[in-house]
């Protein structure tokens, strides 16, 4: 990749600035909600930044409530994979993906489990090639269909 980046943790202080990534006001509920797990510590969330810019994010959080997503000390769940619009197709996710999976392994956890609509095709195409091949549910809620996929992550590099 020939951009210069960083990827640092967030620090709830700064959890506003992410608008420059997704419509943090449009999503108010999400972002409460966020928000709220990034100051509990049951969320953590690092920003890729290019120049001080925000330019993507993803999370990792401990309990998600759901046995297929979390499970204590084993299981953790990638959450809040986002790209800035203008930066997507350029291997930034995939980045992300990468620092999540050493971030989860270092951690100490084995597995890694992530939720992704099944009319995603572009994410759904990174994770499997992330290593997220063992399916655990295809479900329906009102967002769409999704599947619930996992990853083993002793078994990746």
């Amino acid at each position: 990749m020939e951009t210069d980046y960083i990827i640092t943790k967030l620090d709830p202080i700064d959890f506003k600035k992410c608008c420059n990534i997704w419509d943090i006001d449009k999503h108010a509920d999400l972002a409460e909600k966020f928000c709220q797990e990034l100051l509990s510590g049951n969320r953590i969330t690092y920003i890729l930044q290019i120049n001080e810019e925000y330019i993507g994010e993803i999370s990792l959080v401990f309990d998600m409530n759901d046995k297929d997503y979390t499970v204590k000390g084993q299981r953790i769940y990638l959450s809040r994979l986002i790209v800035k619009k203008e930066y997507r197709r350029k291997g930034l996710g995939k980045e992300l993906v990468k620092f999540a999976v050493r971030l989860a392994k270092d951690m100490g956890y084995s597995e890694l489990s992530v939720g992704v609509d099944l009319d995603n095709f572009a994410a759904l195409k990174l994770y499997f090639e992330a290593g997220f091949n063992t399916l655990l549910y295809i479900g329906e809620d009102k967002g769409g269909k999704y599947a619930k996929l996992l990853m083993r992550v002793n078994q990746q590099n």
